[in-house]
């Protein structure tokens, strides 16, 4: 018996044989919109959607910084490349809200609208809601809702969860959160078909956001995670690689043409801890795991003076003396460098200085010399006997005085565990970011520890405060200081002079 189609159906049923097919959503993305930039990033997601599309992979997360074209290349063009060649596919867009989420399924059947003669697609006029509606003819569509909506009675075969937080405060929400995992587990699991696809594209808010969370929960390694930082932070000495192909250190080719300046600038308008997880895609705990946030002290006036001669004279120390972490590599691909220089008042730590960045040999070599001529009176200079350290100390021994190696005992976290509760007790201070703009990327670091990108700065901080505090506790000394001048200063470490 013939099959009667209405004047619409068959119009589509005429376009089959015509179908054009793009290589990748990017391919596609380009003849829909010449202003389309392609970056590296943009070929990396389009890859992994294509192994997606072709069954290689059926569980997808990726985060990349914001404004780089992600949620456009996945949850516009992804859902229009699958419907150009698979028309029956039903899918179903996410969102933190319905009106966000609808955006989405607006602009993808604009898309289809405008561009028919392209794609070969027509929609049904009958189902043509901006949230809801289907291919002409076929089974496929978009149903796009929002966290606190419904996919009730919708069997689906593809969804993209996009965004599930508004903001920063949506994500420290605990009522938010459980009302994601709701959704992901009540909502969206049960309505995935038999060989359905997710992909979760987020900008990264906190540990346990949605991609954290499911990642913490993926025993059976089924998720492909993609994470595409703004600047490459991978540490090659332990076998890291850059998706990108990028150096450590070198910034994304962006979307939106920002220069390596506007990102450096960007770095210090966000601050450390938003950088790290809305652009590195790496956020730290909200409370550090072995260092709280709440546990360092402040001073916000200088604890020395300085001389016309450019050198740092500390008043009324007991101890100064400085600490170094050095690389493993004398490459531009090495770990950070990094020296700190730290002075005892009584019981009391103070970071005062720190010198950070990736340096050859030779470069570690001149900035151990110009931190010593900085603070003259850090006499001891206490370097990791290990990496670079040994060499250093070698080349330096007939220029530079008070060079002492240290042969580091036991773990990282069990030598930041033994001093942390110095932190705990108030006893170390750090410097204000008006003296040390650095101060919000070393405190980001100690509050991510074991568990951050880099534990550089952890390293030269245990190895002070061990030779400051922990190692005269444990041999019974008594530290004894100037305690009379230690009391003239207030408790947000302000000199009376």
């Amino acid at each position: 018996m013939a099959v009667l189609l209405s004047p619409w159906e068959a119009a589509a049923r005429q376009l089959e044989p015509q179908r054009r097919r793009w290589a990748s959503p990017g391919e596609l993305a380009r003849d829909l919109d010449p202003t389309t930039v392609q970056t590296p990033a943009l070929d990396l997601i389009d890859a992994a959607l294509v192994d997606v599309a072709e069954g290689r992979c059926d569980r997808l997360m990726i985060s990349l910084p914001p404004q780089e074209g992600k949620s456009v290349r996945i949850s516009r063009r992804f859902p229009e490349w699958l419907l150009n060649s698979r028309p029956d596919l039903r899918l179903a867009i996410v969102s933190y809200a319905h009106a966000v989420a609808r955006r989405h399924g607006r602009a993808i059947r604009d898309d289809i609208t405008n561009h028919g003669h392209l794609l070969n697609l027509a929609i049904n006029p009958s189902t043509s809601a901006q949230h809801e509606w289907e291919i002409l003819g076929r089974q496929g569509g978009v149903y796009c809702v929002g966290i606190r909506g419904s996919l009730t009675s919708r069997p689906v075969d593809g969804l993209i969860f996009d965004d599930p937080y508004k903001d920063g405060e949506q994500a420290d929400s605990d009522a938010w959160r459980e009302t994601v995992r709701d959704f992901w587990t009540e909502v969206a699991i049960p309505r995935l078909g038999p060989g359905a696809f997710v992909v979760i594209v987020q900008t990264r808010w906190r540990v346990d956001d949605l991609s954290g969370w499911l990642q913490e929960e993926d025993v059976t390694g089924r998720w492909r995670v993609i994470n595409i930082p703004a600047q490459a932070d991978h540490d090659p000495n332990k076998g890291e690689v850059d998706l990108l192909g990028r150096e450590p250190g070198e910034y994304l080719i962006s979307a939106r043409g920002r220069t390596v300046e506007e990102w450096e600038t960007k770095k210090l308008e966000v601050g450390s801890r938003t950088w790290n997880a809305l652009y590195q895609g790496r956020p730290s705990p909200a409370e550090g795991g072995i260092f709280k946030r709440e546990w360092w002290r402040e001073y916000t006036e200088p604890r020395w003076v300085t001389r016309a001669d450019g050198s740092h004279l500390v008043i009324g120390a007991d101890e100064v003396v400085c600490s170094w972490d050095m690389a493993f590599k004398n490459t531009d691909a090495s770990d950070f460098v990094v020296g700190q220089v730290w002075a005892r008042f009584g019981l009391q730590a103070y970071l005062l200085d720190q010198v950070r960045g990736r340096m050859s040999f030779v470069e570690t070599r001149k900035a151990v010399k110009e931190l010593a001529a900085k603070w003259p009176q850090a006499t001891a200079k206490y370097v990791e006997d290990k990496a670079n350290g040994t060499a250093v100390i070698n080349s330096l021994a007939k220029s530079v005085s008070g060079l002492i190696p240290v042969e580091p005992e036991g773990g990282k976290v069990a030598r930041a565990s033994a001093v942390a509760p110095f932190v705990e007790a108030g006893q170390v201070w750090l410097p204000a970011p008006s003296l040390a703009p650095w101060v919000g990327a070393y405190r980001e670091e100690h509050a991510s520890f074991p568990r951050g990108g880099h534990d550089d700065q952890v390293d030269a901080t245990s190895q002070a405060l061990n030779r400051l505090l922990l190692a005269p506790l444990l041999a019974g000394d008594v530290l004894v200081g100037s305690e009379d001048l230690d009391d003239d200063w207030d408790d947000d470490g302000i000199s009376p002079y």
